[in-house]
């Protein structure tokens, strides 16, 4: 293998920023008796990986300089449409990426495969239901039997207290940052999600897609240096709608980067890093404890769980200022693989006027991930989620959800969520 670190997602570099609380956490030991990081995973490339080995599947090599990529896509369920593009220079293939030669990510709930022109590799990253991101590359040569090579040294940079100390995914910005003279100093990379102001994201990022009078760091090649950044000017990165006059667009799978699948890829990094870090947390507490929590690691893990609840509810999301709007499918796209109640409401459905989905719940309490948590989280989850939307919880802390939503995601979760405590279908 010819690369020796391949991250899919990061922009670690300089100075990072983060918050408080879980993301104080630098390092959770990979190798404790109740995780054992190293060991057998479960997650949709290996799944992939195991139908190329006996032959029932294969993928196709494509020309155009896209190899593998769009057989991969199409393979794990990914959509071109979620395509984003960063032009920062902090990949492992750094000499192949530029404002005019972006690295392209895709995406879906539990997995992303990002590309760069003329690189060595395709890298991956795949959530699986109990140890969270796990890592992996593919040569981009054309072979006769390709392969996945898992690739835990990425977490030289994917572990972390950006990921809250547990191997996970992150989306960055570069900022820039000036002296009191007004001369350019060193700038930094900010971790960021959707609770982010809009004019803190996507320094490094393409981004396209209409927002009014907001704006953000993206569409400025000026940033691209996070050590020696230029001014942060705003002219022409705005309310980009294409991208044909800044780099060979016909050289991706598609034109765009779209600003909603930027929002949607934010908010569900922080999300899987979240139920990885206190599934962790739980299990080791459950194998100290010899299969039950001790009042003191019950009392912290329910403290995280309030911290994953209130994410989950978006309780401290940044309202949008103005509405946004993508260019690409994504939008659609997205909305229509959820499932739906028999009103025809999903938790996939997008608002972007002044959020961004319609009804303040994450679609991942679908996935696998979300099922994965040991069962004293999963349980006090729903029990915590039930209070709040049933109204039992009158805390300030979620006081800024409105009745009518608390009552809508309540009867989505009930008519869509299998496996539900019966104290829900009971109401």
């Amino acid at each position: 293998m010819r690369v020796a670190l391949v991250c899919v997602l990061a922009l670690t570099v300089c100075v990072i920023l983060f918050a408080e609380r879980l993301e104080d956490t630098f390092y959770v030991p990979l190798d404790d008796p109740a995780i054992q990081y190293a060991g057998p995973v479960s997650d949709p490339i290996t799944h992939l990986e195991k139908q190329l080995e006996s032959q029932k599947t294969k993928l196709d090599y494509a020309p155009n300089g896209w190899g593998y990529l769009p057989a991969v896509l199409k393979q794990l369920g990914i959509n071109i449409d979620s395509q984003v593009l960063v032009f920062s220079r902090t990949s492992i293939q750094t000499s192949h990426i530029s404002p005019r030669t972006p690295r392209a990510i895709y995406f879906n709930d539990d997995t992303a495969v990002g590309f760069v022109q003329n690189g060595e590799v395709l890298e991956l990253s795949a959530i699986d239901p109990k140890q969270g991101a796990v890592f992996y590359s593919l040569d981009t040569e054309k072979s006769d039997r390709p392969e996945f090579a898992r690739r835990d040294d990425c977490l030289r940079c994917h572990q972390g207290a950006p990921t809250m100390g547990i191997p996970g995914i992150m989306i960055s910005s570069v900022h820039p940052s000036n002296d009191a003279e007004g001369r350019d100093s060193h700038g930094s990379a900010y971790i960021t999600d959707d609770r982010t102001s809009f004019e803190q994201r996507w320094g490094g990022w393409y981004v396209t897609g209409t927002h009014g009078s907001a704006v953000h760091l993206g569409n400025n090649p000026e940033l691209t240096d996070p050590l020696s950044p230029g001014k942060a000017s705003k002219e022409g990165t705005q309310n980009v709608t294409s991208l044909e006059d800044r780099f060979n667009t016909s050289r991706y799978l598609a034109p765009t980067s779209d600003i909603v699948a930027l929002m949607t890829i934010e908010h569900q990094t922080r999300m899987n890093n979240l139920m990885t870090r206190i599934g962790w947390d739980a299990r080791i507490a459950l194998r100290e404890g010899r299969g039950t929590l001790e009042p003191a690691a019950r009392d912290r893990i329910n403290t995280e769980i309030e911290e994953m609840v209130g994410y989950m509810l978006f309780v401290d999301e940044e309202p949008l200022k103005q509405p946004v709007k993508g260019v690409s499918t994504f939008t659609k796209t997205f909305a229509e693989r959820g499932p739906r109640d028999s009103k025809g409401r999903s938790l996939r459905d997008f608002d972007l006027q002044k959020r961004l989905f319609r009804y303040p719940l994450s679609y991942l309490i679908y996935s696998a991930a979300f099922d994965g948590m040991p069962d004293v989280v999963r349980e006090r989850v729903y029990q915590r989620l039930y209070e709040v939307l049933t109204g039992k919880d009158k805390s300030q802390t979620f006081a800024g959800i409105s009745p009518a939503d608390r009552q809508a995601v309540f009867e989505i979760v009930r008519a869509t969520k299998p496996k539900l405590p019966e104290y829900w279908l009971s109401n």
